[in-house]
């Protein structure tokens, strides 16, 4: 394992690209060391590095305790990689499965082949909208917390469990029960079984809170994330009153004065902290392209290696 690579900024702010100096296998990469970075970055471009499938799936499992998945996509090449999916439209900034209680910590995606023109994807780092706030929306949003609220189809929510549960049972053997088992004591999430066999939920958490890497507060959520493939959610308080318009229109000029590009090559590969930098696409012009998504969960060492690291400088 190394940690020499040569380490560049990236973007306005803290996002780094990182570009192999020796060895050119990502594989070569400390995770420790990566995950170091990633912790001060937010999110992480490498460029330069051997990539495929394989690699990829290695790269993200070295730094992973477990993977999760977004249902209503495919798998390629095992059970780690997913191509990404969303028609041609713009896509708004996101946490991956922001809208859930199964939010990994980790997004991840490979550039096996980049768009001629457009189709970049969009991050926006939610340190740098919360700082910016007015007075008004952090009073507000610093203590009340949202509330996501949609259905989701029986074959979605069977599969999502069958994999999160490891294929302990089969696909058609998958009951509700197995559902709120998953959801387990999650106080924040209340489920309903429709007469169709969809599920109904709600999930309250907060749109500005801590990250995975510390107590910092970052405006980090999916308010005005994508629903392809799935019904829109509904989206309020908590206590079931609607978010002002001029909050949401606040929050929308400073996402998109402050949301950067990641302007893809073939073979790049980003890693992004989904506690704390949304993420988005332009409008896809080109439809040559083909990029893959993986979601994870940080191992626990790695993490307490970062926390161990911080605590001592």
């Amino acid at each position: 394992m190394t940690t020499i690579a040569d380490v560049r900024p990236y973007g306005a702010a803290t996002g780094r690209l990182v570009l192999p100096a020796e060895d050119r296998s990502l594989g070569a990469l400390d995770p420790a060391w990566a995950t170091g970075l990633l912790a001060d970055a937010g999110f992480l471009l490498f460029r330069g590095f051997r990539t495929d499938l394989e690699e990829f799936t290695s790269f993200v499992k070295a730094h992973s305790s477990r993977i999760t998945l977004d249902p209503a996509r495919s798998f390629h090449g095992g059970e780690v990689a997913q191509k990404v999916d969303a028609g041609t439209v713009a896509v708004g900034l996101h946490l991956e499965n922001g809208n859930s209680p199964f939010g990994p910590d980790l997004t991840w995606f490979l550039c096996e082949k980049a768009a001629a023109s457009g189709s970049r994807t969009t991050v926006c780092d939610g340190y740098r909208v919360w700082d910016a706030a007015s007075d008004t929306a952090r009073a507000v949003f610093g203590v009340k917390d949202i509330m996501y609220s949609r259905r989701v189809e029986e074959p979605k929510w069977k599969a999502f469990v069958c994999h999160q549960t490891e294929g302990r049972k089969k696909l058609d053997d998958i009951t509700f029960a197995d559902m709120k088992d998953l959801v387990g004591g999650n106080v924040s999430t209340t489920l309903q079984l429709n007469d169709d066999g969809s599920i109904h939920y709600a999930y309250r958490v907060g749109a500005v809170h801590p990250t995975l890497f510390g107590s910092r507060l970052s405006w980090a959520n999916s308010v005005f994330g994508p629903s392809y493939n799935y019904e829109a959610p509904r989206i309020t308080f908590a206590d079931g009153t609607e978010i002002p318009e001029e909050l949401l229109t606040e929050f929308r000029r400073l996402t998109e004065e402050l949301t950067e590009e990641l302007d893809w090559q073939d073979g790049d590969v980003a890693l992004i902290d989904n506690t704390r930098v949304m993420h988005g696409r332009r409008e896809i012009l080109d439809t040559d392209r083909t990029i893959y998504n993986a979601q994870s969960y940080l191992d626990p060492a790695l993490l307490a290696a970062v926390r161990n690291g911080r605590a001592q400088g």
